[in-house]
């Protein structure tokens, strides 16, 4: 197997660069980004396509803007596997609710072809479509159109909406709803959940506008009292609209926590 430094030796080649060109095209990259850690002086780069040096993250950016290479492959030849980001991701519990900042529209392994084509209208076990890529895309709950789309992991210590949610479960944000509805629902299982952030951190749950507050309205099984808001000090994300969670109860880590006191977190 060729080693990275090889490869980026055989790409520098290819396109007739001299390891001074190199050199002088990581010092205007350096002078542009105003850091002299993108630039690559010559007996670093020979040391890195000959003796296996491995890069700074500047001088990779350097050397994929000089050789025309995509950022993520290059990492990857260095044993970096930027496609797995998400699901190392998801492996790492957190107590506390967050966004998720990837992007949900980067590249994906597709499947091989499949022995027979999928009816969405039908239920479907998607466990072989796994298998044959690999990976399942999180783009896949969601169709084509996924620029308006976030991620969100619930803290595994967060039971403000269990148990419709659950701690630990992963929602679907649609940051196209971001105006609190004031009523067209006709139960709890009808009333949008909204995803928000603020000073202290992100909650999910049920809102209500009352004057100058936003109510952040808990799942009254959590036991937990209601967060009041100002609303200039709130971003509304979107509203939650799918969640994928365990069903199992006994995945629960800790018992419910008491009910908190009727405050903002950031008081």
């Amino acid at each position: 197997m060729e080693r990275p430094g090889e490869k980026l030796k055989q790409v520098r080649e290819r396109l007739k660069l001299t390891y001074r060109d190199v050199v002088e095209a990581s010092q205007v990259i350096a002078r542009r980004r105003s850091s002299e850690e993108f630039v690559i002086a010559l007996s670093r780069l020979a040391d890195i396509e000959n003796k296996g040096t491995v890069p700074t993250i500047y001088r990779v950016y350097s050397l994929c803007a000089i050789y025309r290479l995509e950022l993520r492959e290059v990492l990857g030849w260095y044993g970096v596997p930027v496609d797995d980001l998400p699901s190392d991701a998801l492996t790492i519990g957190l107590d506390e609710t967050h966004a998720i900042g990837f992007s949900a529209d980067g590249p994906a392994t597709a499947p091989q072809a499949l022995d027979r084509e999928i009816d969405l209208d039908q239920t479907t076990f998607l466990s072989h479509l796994a298998r044959r890529s690999g990976k399942m895309p999180l783009n896949f709950l969601v169709g084509p159109d996924i620029r308006h789309y976030r991620y969100g992991l619930i803290g595994l210590e967060d039971w403000s909406m269990s148990p419709v949610i659950q701690p630990g479960s992963m929602v679907l944000i649609d940051q196209n709803r971001r105006r609190i509805a004031r009523g067209g629902w006709t139960s709890q299982h009808d009333r949008p959940i909204y995803f928000l952030e603020h000073r202290g951190g992100y909650r999910c749950g049920w809102c209500a506008l009352a004057k100058d507050q936003l109510i952040v309205l808990p799942h009254p099984a959590s036991q937990q009292a209601p967060a009041i808001f100002d609303p200039a000090e709130i971003d509304v994300v979107g509203q939650v609209i799918g969640v994928g969670m365990l069903l199992e109860p006994s995945k629960r880590r800790h018992a419910r926590p008491p009910a908190t006191p009727l405050k903002s977190p950031d008081q």
